[in-house]
């Protein structure tokens, strides 16, 4: 293995790059990153920054002349544009063959299926041309299906649960005939995830599974490890080491489940990084996935993915209002919880949905799911107007 890389350039200034800061100062790296906003949350942690669009391959021309290799904290980039950059030198991790099968929703599938992985039925429709053969396709899925849009679907974006062929119709009219993903609506039980780690010895970390509970498609708690025995882990330990290995990938993946209720694991999705259903991991883990990936991405070997406590839960501080407040009375509240650590963004506004900030609880013994319910209806109260 070469030197280690010392200067990390991250494409995309968000809260995932944001929560990089701890895990560099801890390994003495240097973080570059390249982001629109003077006000976007990295840009405060960061060693230096180079203002651009996240898809806007000259402004990563220029970061890279200031790292030593280059990660991401979001998929909205420009693959072909950033291929010839890698033609001329520039590292980047995970690496960008290993992005292409991955950032389109329909080659992801046909990736997860070409390994053997397990994913609901699906079909992919390019464009109008296609709307000739729309009810032989919601054929082979079924109803209820999800459709998808193909690319940079993020927080329950570009998905949509539909019943009949004609709200499969006019959601397709409306998206303007963009490429789509039409896949089998899986009745699951409970919705898993697991992060994953593979360094460039080819070591892998994964982490413990945990269920990751939605609201209106956005992720809104995330409670670890699930409960689930060890042929459910199992499962999942196989679909991600396969994944990873296959790939050859150097980096963090998040890799979001469906369990259904006779215990089978099927792929939901798959992002190629960091991700909200490892935020637990900064409080509750011995490594945390942000220090993980830049591990991986700097060539040192991965550390410890165990848990220092019993079990942890994740709220995610989800914008219910549109507002400038920084909401310093109910953030002071929630930090005053045992155990708890709350985790600011400092995004200038509130919008219904927007990840703003999430908290942590980590608990020293393993609570019942009574427990753990009163626990989240504790936290939420202090949170939401109206917790559900």
């Amino acid at each position: 293995m070469g030197q280690t890389a010392k200067k990390i350039g991250i494409i995309g200034g968000g809260q995932l790059a944001w929560m990089m800061a701890a895990g560099a100062k801890t390994l003495d790296l240097s973080l570059i990153i390249q982001t629109p906003e003077q006000s976007d949350p990295a840009v405060a942690i960061a060693d230096h920054v180079v203002f651009g669009a996240v898809a806007d391959a000259d402004t990563t021309a220029i970061l890279a002349k200031h790292c030593d290799v280059i990660s991401f904290e979001n998929e909205f980039i420009d693959l072909p544009a950033l291929q010839l950059l890698e033609k001329q030198g520039t590292q980047f991790y995970p690496q960008l063959s290993c992005l292409e099968p991955l950032l389109d929703k329909y080659d992801q599938r046909l990736y997860c299926q070409s390994l053997g992985l397990p994913s609901p039925k699906f079909v992919a429709l390019n464009s109008k041309a296609d709307l000739p053969q729309l009810e032989t396709s919601v054929a082979t899925v079924g109803f209820p299906l999800a459709l998808k849009t193909r690319r940079h679907g993020y927080d329950g974006q570009g998905t949509f649960i539909l019943q009949d062929l004609d709200a499969v119709k006019a959601t397709w009219a409306k998206l303007g005939y963009q490429p789509i993903l039409l896949e089998a609506f899986v009745a699951f039980d409970r919705e898993l995830a697991v992060m994953a780690a593979r360094s460039q010895t080819g070591e892998i970390a994964l982490y413990p599974v945990v269920e990751s509970q939605q609201i209106d498609q956005v992720c809104r708690r995330v409670i670890a490890p699930a409960d689930v025995g060890d042929p459910v882990c199992q499962q999942v330990a196989h679909i991600a080491t396969t994944l990873l290995t296959q790939l050859g990938v150097i980096g963090m993946f998040g890799i979001e489940l469906f369990l259904t209720a006779d215990d089978r694991v099927l792929i939901n999705e798959i992002a190629p990084r960091t991700h909200n259903s490892g935020h637990y991991t900064l409080d509750a883990c011995v490594t945390s996935q942000f220090e993980q990936q830049l591990r991986a991405v700097s060539g040192l070997s991965l550390g410890s993915s165990d848990l220092k406590c019993s079990q942890a839960l994740m709220i995610n501080l989800l914008g219910f209002e549109s507002s400038t407040s920084n909401y310093r009375e109910q953030r002071g509240a929630l930090a005053a919880l045992p155990n708890a650590q709350v985790y600011w963004y400092g995004k200038g506004e509130s919008r219904p949905g927007r990840k703003l900030g999430h908290v942590t609880v980590t608990c020293d013994r393993v609570y019942t799911r009574d427990q753990l319910n009163q626990l989240i209806h504790q936290i939420e109260a202090l949170w939401y107007p109206e917790s559900p």
